[in-house]
């Protein structure tokens, strides 16, 4: 089967609901045409199709998607997760931690890619919805221990000012594979993403405590309005501005 078709047939299976015979799809070609041929046809396939069979990430069985996406399609990906309005955020996180803490990857490298596209920031504060107060905790004190869940949140600008500061704790001591040692590599090796996403972070929970939903947009006289744009440090991509054409639902 050339790229071609192979590239097309996925697209139908995944749109058909078939997640599973789309993998086996990709699978099949890495099997039979190697590594370097599945990587081509990834890089050709929309990132909504490439979201679709990773976030359905089972820890049962390794997933030559997930083994084989270089940062940059991940990324392109991951900033379309949103869109499957996941208020767990469960998919996320273990496709987040499936392919950044793989074997053979860099995570910073993938952080990097994240980090550069307009959304990144947000899609990162997705992953570290339910432990807002912990990453709080974290920029504060430099630990996770979590009788320091409640202290005082730092100001925005004392947040800014305590960017480099040194380690609390090794990397060594948190190699979870999980937000823990996520949040680490953000706080020290990705500083600028770090504070990002705690901003975004912040903002979301501004909003919820003013009863909005997600994407929903404080009333213009609110002094406290927070512009989760903002904090991006990419700009826009095809894959993050075709919205519509990208979605991933």
């Amino acid at each position: 089967m050339n790229h071609l078709a192979l590239i097309t047939k996925t697209t139908s299976l995944i749109a058909a609901g078939d997640i599973v015979g789309a993998e086996s799809a990709l699978a099949e070609l890495a099997d039979t045409e190697g590594d370097n041929a599945l990587m081509v046809v990834l890089d050709q396939l929309a990132p909504k199709d490439v979201l679709a069979v990773m976030r359905e990430y089972d820890d049962s069985k390794a997933s030559v998607v997930n083994l084989l996406v270089t940062p940059e399609q991940f990324a392109r990906a991951m900033v379309l997760e949103k869109q499957y309005k996941d208020l767990t955020h469960t998919h996320l996180r273990n496709m987040v931690n499936a392919v950044i803490f793989r074997d053979d990857a860099d995570p910073v490298e993938f952080l990097t890619a994240i980090g550069d596209l307009e959304g990144g920031a947000e899609a990162l504060a997705n992953y570290f919805a339910e432990k807002w107060s912990r990453i709080e905790a974290f920029a504060r004190t430099g630990t996770f221990d979590a009788t320091e869940d409640y202290g005082l949140t730092l100001t925005d600008d004392e947040l800014l000012a305590s960017g480099y500061v040194q380690p609390r704790i090794d990397q060594d001591e948190v190699a979870d594979r999980d937000w823990m040692q996520l949040a680490w590599l953000l706080r020290y090796e990705c500083r600028d993403l770090f504070i990002e996403t705690l901003l975004v972070l912040r903002a979301k929970a501004r909003a919820h405590d003013m009863g909005l939903e997600e994407g929903d947009e404080p009333a213009e006289d609110d002094d406290g309005k927070f512009e989760t744009s903002d904090t991006d440090r990419g700009k826009a991509t095809p894959a993050a501005r075709t919205s519509d054409e990208e979605s991933a639902i």
